[in-house]
């Protein structure tokens, strides 16, 4: 018997994202954690169109020897406008940094990415944890095709919002919200357990030029592929952190899903989006009053805000997708 973790099943997850690099580190690191098992993608328009997010995830995944992961091409147009290019300029003109990943064989799977979750809810009812890292504009369609979907989904942990600091899009905005706040609004209102991941944390959650430098000398093919995305990333993030490093918005999410990574500071509080064309579109307004003296619970209220965690990601991130974090020991139930 070791000293390692123990762990007393894998976790279904099913991951939807707009694969862009930090995308690309969410999936690896869904892929790579023993608490995991990954059970399906979907994509959707954001970093980059929705199709070459599923070529970019098809890929990552082979790399990664999960290969037989599902994945689904979902929405390109947002519920309220049409998608807008992406962003090169962050995650380059393939969403992965320009970094040319091996050409899996593979194809998207046939039907939308809401039909593969709504079916992913049936296969692992009352188990299944959603992880959105993208624009919610799948999340929202599948609610409209099955309102049932909440009751047999665990929980949803979404990278999105800003709560007590600025925006990345306009003063107030978030990109993922900002891109279809018409979405987060009805994915937020669902009947179900929501943890959204803020910009509050995800900023300050970073990877550096050692940690760059860790990747690249990795075994792993993919950890060296993802070594090579950062750069591109870490140009964009420079006038930001004044050094070149990145946040790690969407790897926090999947690492609180997946309990690498534990929310200290996480009020359940009342929170509505912004879905008017004035200046505060898209914009979370998370209800943090009486907050001054430590966190206080809405206590009829579901969803969730990340404000702090336990420890910082970087590290974990880096040992789990290099192959250097001790594994856990599967324990059967």
């Amino acid at each position: 018997m070791t000293n390692a973790p123990t762990v007393t099943e894998r976790i279904p997850v099913y991951l939807d994202c707009d694969t862009g690099i930090d995308d690309s580190l969410a999936i690896a690191y869904l892929a790579t954690s023993p608490a995991v098992r990954l059970v399906g993608v979907g994509t959707v328009s954001g970093n980059t169109s929705t199709e070459q997010a599923a070529r970019n995830s098809l890929d990552l995944l082979a790399l990664l020897d999960a290969g037989h992961v599902p994945v689904s091409i979902g929405a390109r147009d947002h519920l309220a406008k049409d998608f807008d290019g992406g962003v090169p300029q962050i995650h380059g003109h393939n969403g992965v940094g320009d970094v040319a990943l091996p050409r899996s064989p593979r194809e998207p799977e046939a039907g939308t990415a809401a039909e593969l979750l709504i079916r992913l809810s049936h296969e692992h009812r009352g188990d299944l944890r959603i992880v959105a890292v993208g624009p919610l504009t799948n999340i929202a369609l599948a609610l409209r095709a099955d309102p049932t979907l909440p009751q047999r989904v665990r929980s949803l942990t979404a990278m999105g919002g800003a709560a007590l600091v600025p925006g990345n899009v306009t003063a107030v905005a978030e990109a993922n919200i900002w891109n279809d706040p018409e979405a987060a609004s009805e994915v937020l209102s669902a009947d179900w357990d929501v943890t959204l991941v803020p910009l509050d944390v995800t900023l300050e959650n970073t990877l550096d030029e050692d940690d760059r430098a860790r990747l690249l000398a990795a075994e792993s093919e993919a950890s060296r592929a993802l070594g090579h995305m950062l750069d591109l990333y870490f140009d964009f993030y420079l006038p930001l952190y004044g050094e070149r490093s990145c946040a790690l918005h969407d790897p926090l999410a999947a690492a609180i899903a997946a309990g690498g990574v534990v929310p200290t500071v996480v009020p359940r509080v009342p929170m509505i989006v912004d879905t008017t064309d004035g200046p505060g579109r898209g914009q979370v307004i998370a209800d943090l009053r009486n907050q001054r003296l430590g966190p206080v619970d809405h206590p009829n209220v579901r969803t969730r805000i990340v404000l702090d965690t336990d420890r910082a990601l970087g590290p974990h991130l880096v040992e789990m997708i290099t192959g250097a974090a001790p594994l856990p020991e599967v324990v059967s139930c």
